[in-house]
Protein backbone atom coordinates (compact mmCIF):
# COMPACT_ATOMS: atom_id res chain seq x y z
CA UNK A 1 0.00 0.00 0.00
CA UNK A 2 1.16 3.14 -0.92
CA UNK A 3 2.39 6.10 1.53
CA UNK A 4 -0.58 7.90 2.48
CA UNK A 5 -3.06 5.11 1.55
CA UNK A 6 -5.67 4.55 4.11
CA UNK A 7 -7.82 1.60 4.61
CA UNK A 8 -11.77 2.87 4.45
CA UNK A 9 -13.49 3.98 8.07
CA UNK A 10 -15.30 1.28 8.73
CA UNK A 11 -18.78 1.70 11.15
CA UNK A 12 -21.03 -0.35 13.44
CA UNK A 13 -24.67 -0.64 12.85
CA UNK A 14 -25.91 -1.45 15.60
CA UNK A 15 -29.90 -1.48 13.96
CA UNK A 16 -30.13 -5.68 14.64
CA UNK A 17 -27.91 -8.66 16.25
CA UNK A 18 -25.77 -8.80 13.63
CA UNK A 19 -23.87 -5.86 13.82
CA UNK A 20 -22.20 -5.17 10.47
CA UNK A 21 -18.93 -3.52 10.39
CA UNK A 22 -19.46 -1.56 7.25
CA UNK A 23 -16.65 0.36 4.75
CA UNK A 24 -17.16 3.88 3.41
CA UNK A 25 -19.49 3.54 0.59
CA UNK A 26 -20.96 -0.21 1.21
CA UNK A 27 -23.96 -1.46 2.64
CA UNK A 28 -24.52 -3.83 5.82
CA UNK A 29 -25.40 -7.66 5.40
CA UNK A 30 -29.04 -6.78 5.05
CA UNK A 31 -28.74 -4.33 2.56
CA UNK A 32 -30.98 -1.57 4.47
CA UNK A 33 -27.96 0.32 5.92
CA UNK A 34 -24.85 1.81 4.75
CA UNK A 35 -21.89 3.98 5.31
CA UNK A 36 -21.98 7.00 3.69
CA UNK A 37 -19.42 9.39 4.44
CA UNK A 38 -19.14 8.20 7.96
CA UNK A 39 -22.49 8.27 8.86
CA UNK A 40 -25.03 5.24 9.19
CA UNK A 41 -28.04 5.64 6.73
CA UNK A 42 -31.04 4.60 5.89
CA UNK A 43 -31.08 3.32 2.30
CA UNK A 44 -34.83 3.04 1.62
CA UNK A 45 -37.29 6.58 2.38
CA UNK A 46 -39.31 6.82 5.17
CA UNK A 47 -42.82 5.89 3.80
CA UNK A 48 -45.98 8.03 4.15
CA UNK A 49 -49.52 6.79 3.13
CA UNK A 50 -51.86 9.49 2.45
CA UNK A 51 -55.46 9.45 2.42
CA UNK A 52 -56.43 9.70 -0.66
CA UNK A 53 -58.59 7.63 -2.96
CA UNK A 54 -55.79 6.37 -5.54
CA UNK A 55 -54.09 3.13 -5.52
CA UNK A 56 -50.82 2.69 -3.62
CA UNK A 57 -47.81 2.79 -5.96
CA UNK A 58 -44.90 0.84 -5.92
CA UNK A 59 -41.43 1.50 -4.42
CA UNK A 60 -38.97 2.10 -6.42
CA UNK A 61 -35.90 -0.68 -7.62
CA UNK A 62 -32.82 -0.66 -6.01
CA UNK A 63 -30.63 1.86 -8.12
CA UNK A 64 -33.16 3.64 -9.54
CA UNK A 65 -33.68 7.24 -8.13
CA UNK A 66 -37.26 9.10 -7.30
CA UNK A 67 -37.76 12.53 -8.29
CA UNK A 68 -39.40 13.72 -5.49
CA UNK A 69 -42.99 13.89 -6.83
CA UNK A 70 -45.83 12.96 -4.05
CA UNK A 71 -49.04 12.08 -3.86
CA UNK A 72 -51.07 15.04 -2.41
CA UNK A 73 -53.61 14.42 0.68
CA UNK A 74 -55.73 15.37 3.11
CA UNK A 75 -53.83 13.32 5.66
CA UNK A 76 -50.33 11.83 6.46
CA UNK A 77 -50.26 8.34 8.10
CA UNK A 78 -46.37 7.60 8.82
CA UNK A 79 -45.84 4.30 8.16
CA UNK A 80 -42.99 1.53 9.03
CA UNK A 81 -41.59 1.44 5.88
CA UNK A 82 -38.08 2.73 5.83
CA UNK A 83 -38.44 3.55 10.02
CA UNK A 84 -35.53 1.30 11.17
CA UNK A 85 -35.63 -0.70 13.33
CA UNK A 86 -33.89 -0.55 17.44
CA UNK A 87 -31.38 -2.64 18.79
CA UNK A 88 -30.74 -3.77 21.74
CA UNK A 89 -34.62 -3.92 22.63
CA UNK A 90 -35.08 -1.37 24.92
CA UNK A 91 -34.74 1.48 22.84
CA UNK A 92 -37.75 3.76 21.81
CA UNK A 93 -38.79 2.38 18.68
CA UNK A 94 -37.15 4.61 15.44
CA UNK A 95 -40.40 7.00 15.18
CA UNK A 96 -43.11 8.10 17.76
CA UNK A 97 -45.55 10.63 15.93
CA UNK A 98 -48.45 13.03 17.22
CA UNK A 99 -51.05 14.27 15.29
CA UNK A 100 -54.42 15.86 15.75
CA UNK A 101 -57.09 13.76 14.47
CA UNK A 102 -60.94 14.76 14.04
CA UNK A 103 -59.93 16.57 17.50
CA UNK A 104 -58.56 13.74 19.10
CA UNK A 105 -54.52 13.68 19.82
CA UNK A 106 -53.20 10.47 18.60
CA UNK A 107 -49.62 8.81 18.55
CA UNK A 108 -48.10 6.68 16.16
CA UNK A 109 -45.23 3.91 16.81
CA UNK A 110 -43.83 2.84 14.21
CA UNK A 111 -41.32 0.25 13.67
CA UNK A 112 -39.28 -2.68 11.55
CA UNK A 113 -39.60 -5.36 13.71
CA UNK A 114 -36.69 -8.06 13.18
CA UNK A 115 -39.39 -11.41 12.96
CA UNK A 116 -37.97 -14.54 13.95
CA UNK A 117 -41.02 -16.11 14.49
CA UNK A 118 -43.06 -15.66 11.18
CA UNK A 119 -43.93 -17.17 8.23
CA UNK A 120 -46.69 -16.86 5.37
CA UNK A 121 -50.23 -18.78 4.78
CA UNK A 122 -50.12 -19.40 1.17
CA UNK A 123 -53.89 -19.76 -0.80
CA UNK A 124 -53.48 -21.01 -4.22
CA UNK A 125 -56.84 -21.30 -5.87
CA UNK A 126 -57.04 -24.49 -8.03
CA UNK A 127 -58.87 -27.57 -7.61
CA UNK A 128 -55.41 -29.31 -9.16
CA UNK A 129 -53.87 -31.75 -6.54
CA UNK A 130 -50.57 -30.14 -5.74
CA UNK A 131 -49.60 -32.81 -2.95
CA UNK A 132 -50.75 -34.51 0.43
CA UNK A 133 -51.77 -32.93 2.93
CA UNK A 134 -48.43 -32.63 5.40
CA UNK A 135 -46.31 -33.49 2.31
CA UNK A 136 -43.06 -31.15 2.52
CA UNK A 137 -42.69 -28.00 0.57
CA UNK A 138 -39.11 -27.49 -0.63
CA UNK A 139 -37.19 -24.60 -2.75
CA UNK A 140 -34.02 -25.66 -3.67
CA UNK A 141 -34.29 -28.92 -1.86
CA UNK A 142 -34.40 -26.95 1.56
CA UNK A 143 -37.91 -28.10 3.04
CA UNK A 144 -39.90 -24.28 4.10
CA UNK A 145 -43.04 -25.51 4.92
CA UNK A 146 -46.30 -27.99 4.29
CA UNK A 147 -49.18 -28.12 2.55
CA UNK A 148 -52.05 -27.51 5.10
CA UNK A 149 -55.63 -28.83 5.36
CA UNK A 150 -57.87 -27.48 1.76
CA UNK A 151 -60.43 -25.37 1.37
CA UNK A 152 -63.44 -24.23 -0.78
CA UNK A 153 -62.03 -24.00 -4.37
CA UNK A 154 -58.06 -23.75 -2.68
CA UNK A 155 -54.71 -25.64 -1.42
CA UNK A 156 -53.11 -23.81 0.77
CA UNK A 157 -49.50 -23.76 2.17
CA UNK A 158 -47.93 -23.47 5.80
CA UNK A 159 -44.36 -21.59 4.90
CA UNK A 160 -41.31 -20.96 6.53
CA UNK A 161 -41.91 -20.66 10.89
CA UNK A 162 -39.12 -20.49 13.13
CA UNK A 163 -38.32 -23.82 13.00
CA UNK A 164 -36.95 -23.57 9.54
CA UNK A 165 -35.45 -20.13 9.94
CA UNK A 166 -33.43 -20.93 12.48
CA UNK A 167 -34.02 -24.89 13.80
CA UNK A 168 -32.55 -26.68 10.61
CA UNK A 169 -29.12 -26.09 8.69
CA UNK A 170 -27.47 -22.84 8.16
CA UNK A 171 -28.70 -23.78 4.63
CA UNK A 172 -32.38 -24.43 5.28
CA UNK A 173 -32.47 -21.14 7.20
CA UNK A 174 -31.17 -19.27 4.22
CA UNK A 175 -33.20 -20.79 1.80
CA UNK A 176 -36.07 -20.60 3.93
CA UNK A 177 -35.92 -16.63 4.58
CA UNK A 178 -35.01 -15.43 1.36
CA UNK A 179 -38.23 -17.65 0.06
CA UNK A 180 -40.36 -15.98 2.68
CA UNK A 181 -38.94 -12.29 1.87
CA UNK A 182 -39.59 -12.71 -2.07
CA UNK A 183 -43.29 -13.70 -1.69
CA UNK A 184 -44.13 -11.01 0.85
CA UNK A 185 -42.40 -8.56 -1.65
CA UNK A 186 -44.94 -10.17 -4.63
CA UNK A 187 -42.15 -11.84 -6.35
CA UNK A 188 -42.25 -15.18 -7.64
CA UNK A 189 -40.96 -18.52 -6.10
CA UNK A 190 -40.80 -21.65 -7.39
CA UNK A 191 -41.79 -24.54 -5.07
CA UNK A 192 -41.42 -28.56 -5.39
CA UNK A 193 -43.87 -30.50 -2.76
CA UNK A 194 -42.86 -34.13 -1.78
CA UNK A 195 -45.09 -36.44 -4.12
CA UNK A 196 -46.73 -33.77 -5.64
CA UNK A 197 -45.92 -30.91 -8.60
CA UNK A 198 -43.86 -27.82 -9.16
CA UNK A 199 -44.83 -25.11 -8.56
CA UNK A 200 -44.37 -21.30 -9.04
CA UNK A 201 -46.40 -18.60 -6.41
CA UNK A 202 -46.43 -14.93 -6.92
CA UNK A 203 -48.65 -12.82 -4.96
CA UNK A 204 -51.71 -11.49 -6.67
CA UNK A 205 -50.65 -13.65 -9.95
CA UNK A 206 -52.01 -17.38 -10.99
CA UNK A 207 -49.82 -20.24 -10.20
CA UNK A 208 -48.06 -22.05 -12.51
CA UNK A 209 -48.20 -25.68 -12.29
CA UNK A 210 -46.21 -28.35 -13.64
CA UNK A 211 -45.27 -25.17 -15.79
CA UNK A 212 -49.21 -24.97 -17.02
CA UNK A 213 -50.67 -21.13 -15.40
CA UNK A 214 -54.00 -22.14 -13.78
CA UNK A 215 -56.84 -20.02 -15.18
CA UNK A 216 -59.93 -20.80 -12.94
CA UNK A 217 -60.93 -21.94 -9.32
CA UNK A 218 -64.07 -23.95 -9.48
CA UNK A 219 -67.26 -22.52 -9.44
CA UNK A 220 -68.28 -25.08 -6.22
CA UNK A 221 -67.88 -29.05 -5.75
CA UNK A 222 -69.69 -31.23 -8.29
CA UNK A 223 -72.89 -31.81 -5.96
CA UNK A 224 -72.87 -27.44 -5.99
CA UNK A 225 -72.65 -27.10 -9.52
CA UNK A 226 -75.68 -29.61 -10.07
CA UNK A 227 -78.00 -27.77 -7.59
CA UNK A 228 -76.44 -24.29 -9.90
CA UNK A 229 -77.11 -25.26 -13.63
CA UNK A 230 -79.72 -28.65 -13.13
CA UNK A 231 -82.66 -25.95 -14.38
CA UNK A 232 -80.69 -24.83 -17.52
CA UNK A 233 -79.89 -28.14 -18.37
CA UNK A 234 -83.30 -29.60 -17.89
CA UNK A 235 -85.04 -30.83 -20.92
CA UNK A 236 -81.47 -30.82 -22.88
CA UNK A 237 -79.71 -33.59 -21.62
CA UNK A 238 -81.18 -36.65 -20.11
CA UNK A 239 -77.82 -36.75 -17.49
CA UNK A 240 -74.88 -34.77 -16.01
CA UNK A 241 -72.34 -35.95 -14.34
CA UNK A 242 -69.85 -33.08 -12.73
CA UNK A 243 -66.26 -34.77 -12.01
CA UNK A 244 -65.04 -33.10 -8.90
CA UNK A 245 -61.98 -35.15 -6.61
CA UNK A 246 -64.16 -33.93 -3.66
CA UNK A 247 -67.85 -34.73 -4.41
CA UNK A 248 -68.58 -35.26 -7.85
CA UNK A 249 -72.43 -34.63 -8.32
CA UNK A 250 -75.00 -37.25 -10.42
CA UNK A 251 -78.06 -35.36 -11.86
CA UNK A 252 -80.57 -37.34 -12.09
CA UNK A 253 -79.93 -38.82 -8.88
CA UNK A 254 -79.35 -35.43 -7.06
CA UNK A 255 -82.02 -33.74 -5.23
CA UNK A 256 -81.97 -30.42 -7.77
CA UNK A 257 -83.02 -33.45 -10.39
CA UNK A 258 -85.65 -35.34 -8.03
CA UNK A 259 -86.66 -31.47 -7.82
CA UNK A 260 -87.49 -31.02 -11.85
CA UNK A 261 -88.71 -34.33 -12.37
CA UNK A 262 -86.32 -35.92 -14.20
CA UNK A 263 -86.01 -39.81 -15.12
CA UNK A 264 -83.75 -41.85 -13.44
CA UNK A 265 -80.56 -42.67 -15.67
CA UNK A 266 -78.95 -45.93 -14.98
CA UNK A 267 -75.49 -44.11 -15.37
CA UNK A 268 -73.64 -45.43 -12.61
CA UNK A 269 -69.99 -43.90 -11.24
CA UNK A 270 -67.31 -45.25 -9.19
CA UNK A 271 -66.54 -44.27 -5.84
CA UNK A 272 -68.32 -44.03 -2.16
CA UNK A 273 -71.97 -42.63 -2.36
CA UNK A 274 -72.89 -40.38 0.09
CA UNK A 275 -76.57 -38.85 -0.08
CA UNK A 276 -78.36 -39.17 -3.29
CA UNK A 277 -76.58 -38.04 -6.65
CA UNK A 278 -73.11 -37.19 -4.41
CA UNK A 279 -70.03 -39.53 -4.38
CA UNK A 280 -66.63 -39.25 -2.40
CA UNK A 281 -63.09 -40.38 -4.32
CA UNK A 282 -64.52 -41.50 -7.97
CA UNK A 283 -60.83 -41.27 -8.98
CA UNK A 284 -57.16 -40.46 -7.14
CA UNK A 285 -56.43 -36.98 -7.00
CA UNK A 286 -54.59 -35.22 -9.47
CA UNK A 287 -54.02 -32.50 -12.57
CA UNK A 288 -57.13 -33.78 -14.43
CA UNK A 289 -60.39 -33.38 -14.33
CA UNK A 290 -62.25 -31.31 -11.43
CA UNK A 291 -59.10 -32.31 -9.56
CA UNK A 292 -58.61 -36.07 -10.27
CA UNK A 293 -56.36 -37.95 -12.26
CA UNK A 294 -59.00 -38.33 -14.47
CA UNK A 295 -57.71 -37.06 -18.41
CA UNK A 296 -60.91 -39.70 -19.95
CA UNK A 297 -63.88 -39.29 -17.79
CA UNK A 298 -65.55 -42.55 -18.99
CA UNK A 299 -63.22 -44.34 -16.63
CA UNK A 300 -65.10 -43.02 -13.76
CA UNK A 301 -68.53 -44.92 -15.21
CA UNK A 302 -69.85 -48.40 -13.91
CA UNK A 303 -71.58 -50.02 -16.60
CA UNK A 304 -74.86 -48.77 -17.24
CA UNK A 305 -77.86 -50.36 -15.21
CA UNK A 306 -80.43 -51.63 -18.01
CA UNK A 307 -82.76 -51.53 -16.23
CA UNK A 308 -82.98 -48.16 -16.21
CA UNK A 309 -80.76 -46.84 -19.23
CA UNK A 310 -81.70 -46.83 -22.84
CA UNK A 311 -80.19 -46.27 -26.03
CA UNK A 312 -80.13 -42.79 -27.41
CA UNK A 313 -79.44 -41.57 -23.68
CA UNK A 314 -77.80 -37.88 -23.69
CA UNK A 315 -74.68 -37.81 -21.67
CA UNK A 316 -72.75 -34.78 -20.11
CA UNK A 317 -69.65 -35.16 -18.25
CA UNK A 318 -68.20 -31.84 -17.31
CA UNK A 319 -65.43 -30.75 -15.02
CA UNK A 320 -66.49 -28.13 -12.11
CA UNK A 321 -64.73 -25.35 -13.91
CA UNK A 322 -66.43 -25.95 -17.26
CA UNK A 323 -62.97 -26.26 -18.99
CA UNK A 324 -63.18 -29.92 -19.86
CA UNK A 325 -66.57 -31.21 -21.01
CA UNK A 326 -67.41 -34.78 -23.18
CA UNK A 327 -70.95 -35.70 -24.47
CA UNK A 328 -72.39 -38.81 -25.42
CA UNK A 329 -74.96 -41.15 -26.50
CA UNK A 330 -75.75 -44.73 -25.22
CA UNK A 331 -75.56 -47.31 -28.11
CA UNK A 332 -77.93 -50.04 -28.18
CA UNK A 333 -75.36 -52.06 -25.99
CA UNK A 334 -75.81 -48.58 -23.19
CA UNK A 335 -72.11 -47.96 -24.39
CA UNK A 336 -71.41 -44.31 -24.13
CA UNK A 337 -70.33 -43.16 -27.72
CA UNK A 338 -69.01 -39.23 -28.80
CA UNK A 339 -71.29 -37.22 -30.04
CA UNK A 340 -71.34 -33.81 -30.67
CA UNK A 341 -72.79 -31.41 -28.04
CA UNK A 342 -75.55 -28.90 -28.66
CA UNK A 343 -75.39 -25.10 -28.83
CA UNK A 344 -77.81 -24.85 -25.51
CA UNK A 345 -75.18 -27.11 -23.57
CA UNK A 346 -72.34 -25.12 -24.63
CA UNK A 347 -74.27 -22.08 -23.35
CA UNK A 348 -73.84 -23.65 -19.58
CA UNK A 349 -70.26 -25.08 -20.28
CA UNK A 350 -69.48 -21.00 -20.78
CA UNK A 351 -71.46 -20.09 -18.00
CA UNK A 352 -70.50 -22.49 -15.65
CA UNK A 353 -66.31 -20.98 -16.68
CA UNK A 354 -67.94 -17.49 -16.69
CA UNK A 355 -69.10 -18.25 -12.99
CA UNK A 356 -65.72 -19.11 -11.93
CA UNK A 357 -63.25 -16.28 -10.43
CA UNK A 358 -59.55 -16.50 -11.66
CA UNK A 359 -57.25 -18.21 -10.44
CA UNK A 360 -54.67 -16.39 -7.79
CA UNK A 361 -52.23 -16.56 -5.24
CA UNK A 362 -52.33 -15.22 -2.16
CA UNK A 363 -49.55 -14.72 0.26
CA UNK A 364 -50.27 -13.60 4.19
CA UNK A 365 -47.72 -12.65 6.06
CA UNK A 366 -47.87 -14.32 9.93
CA UNK A 367 -45.50 -13.02 13.01
CA UNK A 368 -45.48 -12.81 16.40
CA UNK A 369 -44.41 -9.53 17.89
CA UNK A 370 -42.46 -10.29 20.61
CA UNK A 371 -39.63 -8.05 23.02
CA UNK A 372 -38.17 -6.42 20.59
CA UNK A 373 -41.36 -4.40 19.83
CA UNK A 374 -43.39 -3.96 22.48
CA UNK A 375 -39.99 -2.56 24.17
CA UNK A 376 -39.87 -0.18 21.42
CA UNK A 377 -43.23 1.49 22.45
CA UNK A 378 -43.57 0.87 26.52
CA UNK A 379 -41.08 0.26 29.41
CA UNK A 380 -43.80 -2.31 30.04
CA UNK A 381 -44.50 -4.36 26.93
CA UNK A 382 -47.14 -6.14 28.71
CA UNK A 383 -49.67 -2.58 29.01
CA UNK A 384 -49.39 -2.94 24.79
CA UNK A 385 -50.75 -6.25 25.01
CA UNK A 386 -53.39 -5.51 26.70
CA UNK A 387 -54.30 -1.95 25.09
CA UNK A 388 -54.53 -4.24 21.72
CA UNK A 389 -56.76 -6.60 23.08
CA UNK A 390 -58.65 -4.14 24.51
CA UNK A 391 -59.05 -2.13 21.38
CA UNK A 392 -57.32 0.62 22.46
CA UNK A 393 -54.27 -0.02 20.18
CA UNK A 394 -54.80 -0.09 16.60
CA UNK A 395 -52.28 -2.37 14.41
CA UNK A 396 -51.28 -2.00 11.24
CA UNK A 397 -48.12 -3.24 8.59
CA UNK A 398 -47.22 -1.03 6.29
CA UNK A 399 -50.45 1.00 6.82
CA UNK A 400 -52.50 -2.27 5.57
CA UNK A 401 -55.18 -3.24 8.30
CA UNK A 402 -54.06 -6.07 9.93
CA UNK A 403 -55.23 -9.10 11.87
CA UNK A 404 -54.95 -9.77 15.56
CA UNK A 405 -55.13 -13.23 16.32
CA UNK A 406 -57.20 -14.47 19.74
CA UNK A 407 -55.47 -15.15 22.45
CA UNK A 408 -51.90 -14.72 24.46
CA UNK A 409 -49.38 -11.69 22.57
CA UNK A 410 -49.83 -9.86 19.30
CA UNK A 411 -49.81 -12.35 16.48
CA UNK A 412 -50.77 -10.43 13.09
CA UNK A 413 -51.76 -11.59 9.80
CA UNK A 414 -51.80 -9.67 6.96
CA UNK A 415 -52.47 -9.79 3.06
CA UNK A 416 -49.40 -8.58 1.24
CA UNK A 417 -51.31 -7.25 -1.49
CA UNK A 418 -52.54 -4.49 0.60
CA UNK A 419 -49.15 -3.35 1.77
CA UNK A 420 -46.64 -0.93 -0.86
CA UNK A 421 -44.87 -2.97 -2.79
CA UNK A 422 -41.11 -3.97 -1.27
CA UNK A 423 -42.44 -3.23 2.39
CA UNK A 424 -40.24 -6.43 3.35
CA UNK A 425 -36.57 -6.80 4.23
CA UNK A 426 -34.65 -9.28 6.36
CA UNK A 427 -31.39 -10.05 8.54
CA UNK A 428 -28.96 -12.54 7.94
CA UNK A 429 -29.64 -14.03 11.51
CA UNK A 430 -31.95 -15.34 9.65
CA UNK A 431 -35.33 -13.07 10.51
CA UNK A 432 -37.67 -11.24 7.96
CA UNK A 433 -37.83 -7.50 8.61
CA UNK A 434 -41.45 -6.11 8.04
CA UNK A 435 -42.91 -2.83 9.52
CA UNK A 436 -45.86 -2.58 11.92
CA UNK A 437 -47.40 0.45 13.59
CA UNK A 438 -49.63 0.74 16.69
CA UNK A 439 -51.74 3.93 16.54
CA UNK A 440 -53.65 4.92 20.19
CA UNK A 441 -54.43 8.13 21.71
CA UNK A 442 -52.00 10.06 23.57
CA UNK A 443 -53.51 9.91 27.01
CA UNK A 444 -53.72 6.02 26.32
CA UNK A 445 -50.10 6.09 25.62
CA UNK A 446 -49.09 7.53 28.38
CA UNK A 447 -51.21 5.09 30.36
CA UNK A 448 -49.43 2.47 29.36
CA UNK A 449 -46.69 3.67 29.94
CA UNK A 450 -45.04 4.66 26.61
CA UNK A 451 -41.93 6.49 25.57
CA UNK A 452 -43.59 9.75 26.28
CA UNK A 453 -40.40 12.54 25.52
CA UNK A 454 -39.88 10.19 22.49
CA UNK A 455 -42.93 12.04 20.53
CA UNK A 456 -42.24 14.56 17.72
CA UNK A 457 -44.91 15.84 16.08
CA UNK A 458 -45.72 14.73 12.43
CA UNK A 459 -45.15 18.28 10.69
CA UNK A 460 -41.19 17.12 11.70
CA UNK A 461 -41.14 14.02 10.41
CA UNK A 462 -43.03 14.61 7.58
CA UNK A 463 -40.34 16.12 5.29
CA UNK A 464 -39.48 16.60 1.37
CA UNK A 465 -37.43 13.96 1.33
CA UNK A 466 -39.79 11.13 2.79
CA UNK A 467 -41.64 9.29 0.01
CA UNK A 468 -45.27 9.14 -0.22
CA UNK A 469 -47.65 6.81 -1.43
CA UNK A 470 -51.33 6.61 -1.65
CA UNK A 471 -53.74 4.54 0.58
CA UNK A 472 -54.58 1.76 -0.99
CA UNK A 473 -58.84 1.36 -2.11
CA UNK A 474 -60.77 -0.12 0.89
CA UNK A 475 -58.32 -0.08 3.10
CA UNK A 476 -59.56 1.68 6.43
CA UNK A 477 -57.54 5.19 7.82
CA UNK A 478 -55.76 3.37 10.90
CA UNK A 479 -55.99 6.71 12.90
CA UNK A 480 -60.03 6.70 11.88
CA UNK A 481 -62.38 6.67 15.23
CA UNK A 482 -63.98 3.31 14.45
CA UNK A 483 -61.20 1.44 14.55
CA UNK A 484 -61.01 1.93 18.47
CA UNK A 485 -62.86 0.94 21.55
CA UNK A 486 -63.25 4.42 23.23
CA UNK A 487 -65.65 5.39 20.18
CA UNK A 488 -68.28 3.26 21.24
CA UNK A 489 -68.39 4.62 24.90
CA UNK A 490 -71.04 6.63 24.97
CA UNK A 491 -70.55 7.49 28.54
Amino acid sequence: MADGDTKPEKIRCDACPVMCYIADGKSGACDRYANHGGDLVRLDALTIVETTDQALVPFLKTGEDWDGDIVQGSRPFVTAVGAGTTYPDYKPAPFIVAQEVDGVDMVTVVTEGIFSYCGVKVKIDTDRHIGDERAVVRVEGEAIGHVMTSEYGSKMLSLGGVEHLTGGSKKEGRVTCDALLRLCNREPVEVTIDGGVTMVVEAGKAPIINGVPEKLMRVGCGSATIGMFAKQWHGHVDEVVVVDDHITGVLTEHEAGKGLDMTPSGIRVNGRRSTPGRYFQVADPGTGWGGTDVEDPLTILRDADPKRAWPGLRLLMISTTGEQWAYFTLDDDLIPQPAKITPELLVVADRIAENCEPSLCSVLFMGGAGGSLRAGVTENPVRLTRSVKESLTHVSCGGAEAYVWPGGGITVMVDVMDMPTNSFGYVPTPALVAPIEFTLRREDYGTLGGHMEHIQPVRDVVTDDVRRVAQQLLQPDPNARENYGWSKDKT
